[in-house]
């Protein structure tokens, strides 16, 4: 019986310290594993783990963190059953703001929230991305133009352009302004606006114009001794030509500011007039009276030098005819004068041309002799 008594009571030590090694364990395990709610960028689950603190909750879960990354709370923090760890891997932003651009790193995980975060100003601002985009682990690429007061001088108007483009060619876009192929802008395209910024754009234009002109003829005296001094013969009568003229003409705002020869062409040739004049001598009339004088005298020399010459007494023709009245120098020589006439005096031209007309009259002149 006491064996039995013995053996059952020691079974029953056994039995009662194998359940409390059991029970003892239980509470053990309960108190270790908790569980502790994770915050991955936004997404959120919860997980239960033995770790005393957050670096080995995320051990656990095999998370690693950078520099840049958000741990809250912090990496070596206390955790405890019903805590919440929060991590927000950083993200590249690359933005450009007014044509600047710039590289940031945020663990924002929205375009408004990052830009805030960063201290960048938006307020009233154009972004190429919507404010409420999430920006992803691999980043975002986005930029930002903030309103800027510019002057903008076009087709006669001058204005003040408060705007959000990033360059001029966006303002000209907004502003329904088209650039012709030929305008000229003060500022190149893609310039960043900024502001006190002023953009001109002058319109051009390009024309071509024909102009049709005459050519004057030349005129070509030869000396012949069939007839006497003093006359003359047309022999080839003299015309002039048509010339025509193509001209690029290039205005600026309407004002004409270059004009450029594109083409010319002779459309008629002139043709020279030959004109022979005598040299063959002949008596001067018993009544010429001398050298000068008579019938001569009353006529109107100052409009024949007006016709031949211009009324210039240095007048030289490359054919060979000088002075008031265009004398050849054999011409000049039969009636007295010396040496070249449009060295001589005025007054003795006009008296060496009354002794030509009384001796031969007003064919010498066979032009302007009628002015006479």
């Amino acid at each position: 019986m006491r064996s039995l008594v013995h053996s059952r009571s020691a079974r029953y030590l056994a039995q009662a310290a194998v359940l409390a090694a059991t029970v003892g364990g239980s509470v053990w395990y309960s108190q270790a594993n908790q569980t502790v709610t994770l915050s991955v960028d936004g997404k959120t689950t919860e997980v239960t783990s033995f770790a005393k603190d957050v670096a080995g909750v995320l051990e656990d879960q095999n998370i690693s963190v950078g520099e840049r990354d958000l741990v809250a709370p912090g990496i070596d923090a206390k955790v405890g059953e019903g805590d919440t760890v929060v991590v927000r891997y950083a993200r590249p932003l690359n933005l450009t703001v007014d044509g600047e651009e710039r590289t940031y790193w945020t663990t924002e995980l929205s375009v408004d929230k990052a830009l805030l975060a960063l201290g960048v100003r938006s307020e009233g601002a154009e972004l190429s991305a919507s404010r409420s985009d999430r920006i992803d682990r691999a980043g975002m690429t986005m930029s930002l133009s903030t309103p800027k007061t510019v002057t903008l001088v076009a087709d006669g108007e001058k204005q003040k352009i408060t705007s959000t483009a990033a360059t001029v060619s966006d303002l000209l876009t907004d502003e329904s302004v088209k650039v012709g192929e030929l305008d000229k802008l003060s500022q190149v395209p893609s310039t960043p606006l900024r502001d006190g910024l002023t953009v001109k754009l002058a319109r051009v234009t390009q024309k071509e114009v024909t102009k049709t002109q005459s050519v004057d003829h030349k005129t070509k005296k030869t000396e012949t001794g069939k007839l006497y001094e003093g006359e003359t013969k047309v022999v080839t009568e003299g015309r002039d030509g048509v010339k025509q003229t193509v001209w690029k003409i290039t205005r600026t705002d309407g004002k004409i500011t270059k004009r450029q020869l594109v083409d010319t062409k002779v459309t008629r040739k002139a043709v020279t007039e030959v004109v022979q004049v005598g040299t063959k001598e002949k008596s001067a009339p018993a009544s010429s009276g001398g050298d000068s004088g008579g019938a001569a005298d009353g006529l109107n020399w100052a409009a024949l030098a007006e016709c031949e010459s211009g009324g210039n007494p240095k007048a030289v023709n490359p054919a060979g005819y000088y002075g008031l009245y265009q004398f050849s120098t054999s011409t000049w020589a039969s009636v007295g004068g010396s040496g070249n006439p449009a060295d001589a005096s005025s007054a003795e031209q006009t008296k060496r041309a009354k002794i030509l007309y009384n001796k031969a009259g007003a064919g010498q002149w066979p032009v302007c002799g009628k002015k006479l």
